[in-house]
């Protein structure tokens, strides 16, 4: 086993060992197309049925389209999913041995997180287009340019917010190690979408309620959507809390708050458990 112990070195090491297990994953979900097809299905329901079920009921703050309320709500929902995915992969490694093989090959320790980080991201990306195309047939649009809207999906997607979420899912998959208590344990995170200013408006919340609402990462990733994309919902009631007040930089503070707790805790689990095979 050749050992590397300059800072570059490590890095290069790093990033083609994890590149490999990107390409793994991609690979896996190729085989089978069941899952793949079932995930594009998923964003196109979310948008038919909330959009056309609650739409008639729902009163938008400011006035305006539901469904363009609706749709930068959706994209947020979307892009929490990273953390159920990743852990139910990290868990199924963990449980049938995979990872125990990876300990013993010559690979450098950070490789295989951050192979199913990656790869959670890249396949968010024709998730999030499947959402947005069909958002755009049922009449919603950014109105705030070009830039404006790359911000927003960058914002969701690739540079934030869906991968700092990843890390969760490597977490709770490397620390559950249980395909069963991860599929339960995903039923948890339902209503974490669920409590925040993605479907409805928090104004109409009790307050104890809507302050959770307010600090919740979901609110502060639909409400910084909702300003790049220049969709309705952001109307001020005079008391909003300072997530919803600066939603963006309240993303890139969770963002950067979870990158930094738990990848370090993501790989001391994955350390720990080398330890004791």
């Amino acid at each position: 086993m050749t050992t590397i112990t300059s800072p570059a070195g490590r890095l290069r090491w790093t990033l083609a060992d994890g590149l490999t297990l990107i390409g793994r994953e991609l690979s896996r979900l190729r085989q089978e197309p069941g899952q793949i097809i079932a995930a594009l299905l998923f964003p196109i329901i979310m948008v038919v049925l909330f959009g056309y079920v609650f739409g008639s009921a729902i009163q938008v703050p400011g006035g305006g389209d539901y469904r363009a309320f609706l749709m930068p709500g959706l994209f947020a929902m979307v892009t929490f999913t990273s953390v159920q995915g990743v852990m139910g992969r990290m868990a199924a490694d963990a449980s049938l041995g995979v990872m125990d093989r990876f300990r013993s090959m010559p690979m450098a320790r950070l490789a295989v997180p951050f192979g199913h980080t990656g790869a959670d991201s890249v396949v968010g990306v024709p998730l999030l287009a499947a959402m947005a195309g069909t958002g755009l047939l049922v009449g919603w649009q950014p109105h705030r340019g070009l830039l404006h809207t790359v911000e927003a999906f960058l914002l969701l997607m690739l540079m934030l917010m869906r991968y700092a979420l990843s890390w969760v899912g490597v977490y709770v998959g490397l620390v559950a190690k249980n395909e069963q208590m991860v599929t339960q344990l995903a039923t948890l995170f339902l209503p974490v979408t669920m409590l925040s200013n993605a479907f409805v408006p928090t104004d109409g919340m009790p307050a104890w309620l809507r302050f959770l609402a307010d600090w919740n990462p979901v609110s502060a990733l639909t409400a910084a959507s909702r300003e790049l994309f220049g969709n309705p919902g952001m109307a001020a009631s005079g008391h909003r809390a300072w997530p919803m007040e600066h939603p963006v930089a309240a993303v890139l503070l969770w963002s950067a708050a979870l990158l930094v707790v738990l990848a370090p805790l993501s790989l001391r689990a994955y350390s720990r458990q080398g330890r004791r095979a």
